[in-house]
């Protein structure tokens, strides 16, 4: 099966609960490798997001609006799920640390068990980006610091008001 969003496509999965700098450095550069990226919110029952997922959806949509051949979906289900359905042969993680790298390692193994042919490719992240993460940016939302050295512009504001609502 082709992918359905082009010949050579990647996806890059995650909660994006918000979307940071380092998804969007993940973003980019697979964009300069691949001819589509297609960014996955997968909706994890067994957690609360801070965001709905069509919010996280939009925000997206808005972050990348600049990047050429990016497509953002959403997922109910099963990673490997996904890409059968699809047809995306490529999945495009980001690792941090070392512990990233062997819980997503973990997790390529896993998916490629559930969909074999299944390929996972690690991006470490950008020097400077290491330390940005989702959770660390709703915890430093919460005590209202200052967000722009780990968000894209474009959600800065959707970010701020949903911690000076709560």
């Amino acid at each position: 099966m082709d992918c359905k969003f082009g010949k050579h496509c990647c996806l890059y999965p995650g909660s994006f609960d918000p979307v940071t700098l380092g998804h969007m450095d993940v973003i980019r550069r697979a964009a300069s490798v691949f001819d589509t990226v297609v960014v996955g919110v997968l909706h994890n029952p067994d957690k609360q997001g801070c965001f709905s997922v069509e919010r996280r959806v939009d925000m997206l949509r808005r972050a990348c609006a600049d990047i050429p051949h990016v497509e953002i979906i959403s997922y109910p289900g099963l990673l490997a799920q996904l890409t059968k359905e699809t047809g995306i042969r490529v999945v495009v993680r980001g690792v941090r640390s070392a512990a990233d790298l062997d819980s997503e390692t973990t997790m390529a193994h896993i998916n490629g068990r559930l969909d074999p042919g299944l390929e996972t490719v690690f991006l470490p992240a950008a020097p400077g980006l290491t330390d940005v993460s989702a959770s660390m940016v709703r915890q430093l939302a919460q005590f209202g610091a200052d967000l722009s050295d780990y968000v894209p512009s474009q959600v800065l504001p959707d970010i701020l008001a949903a911690f000076t609502q709560s």
